[in-house]
C-alpha cells in the first residue's frame, strides 16, 4: 500500500470528521425521542386521554424534522468510505461491509416501511396497529444504530477474521463474532442511552419553556414528567455502560486509556482523576516535567475503573511505549519497536509471497506466509516511523472524556431533582431558576454526546483498524485540492441543513400542539 501526503490525510480525516459531528447532531435525538413519543403513544392507548394523543403527535413531527435531516448526512458519510478511504475499503470491505448492508437492507427499510404508518395511519388503522408502528419506527432506528456500531467496535477491536495474502484482503470466518463482540454490544448500549439521555434533556427543556410561557400547561406536565423519569433511568444506566465501556478500552486499547487521563508513567493502584489541569509544559512522554498543575484523584480508582482491581496494573504511555509489563492475559506486552519490527517483517512477508506465487515457487511462498501470519498482529506498526506517532492528542482526548463524564453526573443530579418535584407534586411550573436551568442544559447534552465520540474515534489514532491499518495506509490516492473543496462544500451544505433544522423546529415549537395536527 503506497502512503500518502500527509496534508491529505489531515484534510481527508477533517472532512470525515465534519461530517460525523454534524450526523451526530441529529442521530441521538432521533434514538431518544423515539421512545418518548412511543412511550407517549402508549399511555394514550392505555388511558384513552386525548391529551396524551395531543403530546405524542407533537413530538412526532419533532422526531419526523431531525430523521429526515439526520438520514440525508448519514448516506454522505457511507458514500466517503469508497471516495476518501478506497485502501481501507479493499483492505476490510469484507467484513465492514456486512453490518452496514444488514444496516440498509434491514433497518432502514423497517424504518420507512412503518415510518409512513407512524405519520399518516392516525385515522386508516387502529389504535394498536399505529402503537406498533411507531415501536416498529424507533426499533428500526435503534436496529441501524447497532449495525453501524457494530462495524465501529470491529474498527476499535479487529475479530472473525482472516488475512488472505492472495487477494490482499481481510475476510470475515465467523459473523457472530464480529457482531456479538463485547466491544460492539458495550459500544451500543452507550451509543443508545447516550440519546435517550439527549432526548429526555431535549423534551424537559422544551418543557421547561412552555412552563416558563405558562402555555399549554397539560401538554408541558405530561412531557416533563416522562422526560424526567425517562431522563433519570436513561442517565443511571449509561455511567453503568460507561464503566463497561472504560473496561473493554483498558483491555484492548490501553493508549486510548492512557491518554484519556493523561497518564504517562503507569503502576499499580493508579488514582482516577477527580479533577486536574494538564500540564502545557509536558511536551513529550520521554521529559520528566510534571503531567499535571492541579491533580485530584481518587486512590486506586483508574485501577478498579479499568480492570475492577484496586491494585491492578495500569500501563501509562511511557509504559506501552516501553512494554514489558505484564498484559492482563499474563503475556509480557511488547515495546513499539518490537512490534515495529514484527509489522514490518509481515509487509516484507507478504510482497515477498507475492513474488513467490508469481514464480510459482510453492515452497517459498509458504514459509513466507507462515511468517507473515505469526507477524500479522503487528501489521500496522510496520508503517509507522516513530513512537510518537502511536500517542493520540492528549487534550482532544483527555478534555472531552473529562467533560463527558462531569456532565453525565450533573444529568444524574439534574433528573434526580426533576423527578423528585415532579412526582412529588412540588410545583416545578414556579420555579423559575430550575426551568431556565432545563432550557440551557440542552446544548450540554449536545456537547456531551459530541465528546464521547471524539475519545472514542481521536483515542484510537493512528489507526483506521486498530493495530492492522494506520490511516497513512488506509487513504484514497486522490488530490488534497479536492479533499479540501468537498469539505466546504459539506461544510456549508450540513450548516445550512442544521440552520434549517433549527428554525423549523423552533416554529414548530412556538406552534406548540395545538398547531401540530
Amino acid at each position: 500500500m503506497e502512503l500518502l501526503s500527509t496534508s491529505l490525510i489531515d484534510w481527508s480525516r477533517a472532512q470525515f470528521a465534519m461530517t460525523a459531528m454534524y450526523h451526530w447532531l441529529f442521530v441521538p435525538l432521533t434514538l431518544g425521542l423515539g421512545v418518548i413519543m412511543a412511550i407517549m403513544e402508549t399511555m394514550y392507548v392505555r388511558t384513552g386521554n386525548e391529551q396524551w394523543k395531543k403530546t405524542a403527535k407533537f413530538w412526532m413531527i419533532i422526531f419526523g424534522i431531525n430523521f429526515a435531516i439526520g438520514v440525508a448526512t448519514g448516506i454522505i458519510l457511507e458514500f466517503q468510505f469508497g471516495a476518501n478511504w478506497s485502501n481501507y475499503s479493499w483492505f476490510v470491505g469484507d467484513i465492514f461491509g456486512a453490518p452496514l448492508a444488514i444496516e440498509a437492507t434491514l433497518a432502514f427499510f423497517m424504518e420507512a416501511t412503518f415510518i409512513s404508518i407512524m405519520f399518516f395511519g392516525w385515522k386508516r388503522v387502529s389504535k394498536k396497529v399505529h402503537l406498533a408502528s411507531t415501536w416498529l419506527t424507533i426499533t428500526g432506528a435503534t436496529i441501524s444504530a447497532l449495525w453501524i456500531l457494530v462495524a465501529n467496535a470491529w474498527m476499535q477491536y479487529p475479530v472473525g477474521m482472516e488475512f488472505n495474502p492472495d487477494t490482499t484482503r481481510n475476510e470475515m470466518i465467523n459473523f457472530w463474532d464480529v457482531a456479538l463482540s463485547p466491544m460492539a454490544i458495550n459500544k451500543f448500549c452507550h451509543t443508545v442511552l447516550a440519546g435517550w439521555v439527549l432526548g429526555a434533556v431535549f423534551v424537559a427543556g422544551v418543557a421547561a419553556w412552555y412552563m416558563l410561557k405558562k402555555k399549554e400547561t397539560a401538554f408541558a406536565g405530561q412531557s416533563m414528567k416522562v422526560a424526567a423519569a425517562f431522563g433519570l433511568v436513561s442517565s443511571v444506566l449509561i455511567a453503568w455502560t460507561g464503566h463497561g465501556s472504560a473496561q473493554q478500552v483498558a483491555d484492548k486499547q490501553p493508549m486510548k486509556l492512557a491518554v484519556m487521563e493523561g497518564l504517562y508513567q503507569g503502576g499499580k493502584g493508579v488514582g482516577l482523576i477527580a479533577f486536574a489541569i494538564p500540564n502545557p509544559a509536558k511536551e513529550s512522554y520521554k521529559d520528566d516535567a510534571d503531567p499535571y498543575l492541579v491533580n485530584i484523584n481518587i486512590p486506586k480508582g483508574l485501577s478498579w475503573l479499568g480492570f475492577g482491581e484496586l491494585d491492578a496494573y495500569v500501563p501509562g504511555i511511557k509504559d506501552i511505549i516501553d512494554g514489558g509489563y505484564k498484559e492482563p492475559d499474563g503475556s509480557t506486552a511488547l515495546s513499539f519497536a518490537e512490534k515495529q519490527t514484527k509489522g514490518k517483517a509481515a509487509i516484507q512477508a507478504l510482497a515477498n509471497y507475492k513474488k513467490a506465487k508469481k514464480d510459482g515457487n510453492d515452497t517459498a511462498a509458504k514459509e513466507y506466509k507462515e511468517t507473515l501470519l505469526a507477524n500479522y498482529s503487528c501489521f500496522g506498526y510496520g508503517y509507522l516511523d516513530t513512537p510518537e506517532q502511536l500517542i493520540p492528542n492528549i487534550p482532544l482526548v483527555y478534555w472531552p472524556f473529562h467533560i463527558m463524564v462531569y456532565l453525565g453526573g450533573y444529568f444524574v443530579l439534574l433528573f434526580i431533582i426533576l423527578s423528585f418535584l415532579v412526582y412529588r407534586k412540588r410545583d416545578i411550573e414556579n420555579r423559575k431558576w430550575l426551568l431556565r436551568v432545563c432550557i440551557w442544559t440542552i446544548p450540554l447534552a449536545y456537547i456531551a454526546g459530541q465528546a464521547g465520540w471524539m475519545v472514542a474515534e481521536i483515542g484510537r489514532q493512528p489507526w483506521a483498524i486498530q493495530d492492522v491499518l494506520p490511516l497513512q495506509a488506509a487513504i484514497s490516492a486522490i488530490s488534497t485540492k479536492s479533499v479540501m473543496i468537498t469539505f466546504f462544500l459539506f461544510l456549508a451544505l450540513f450548516t445550512a441543513l442544521l440552520v434549517a433544522e433549527i428554525r423549523i423546529m423552533l416554529n414548530q415549537i412556538k406552534k406548540g400542539p395545538e398547531d401540530s395536527r
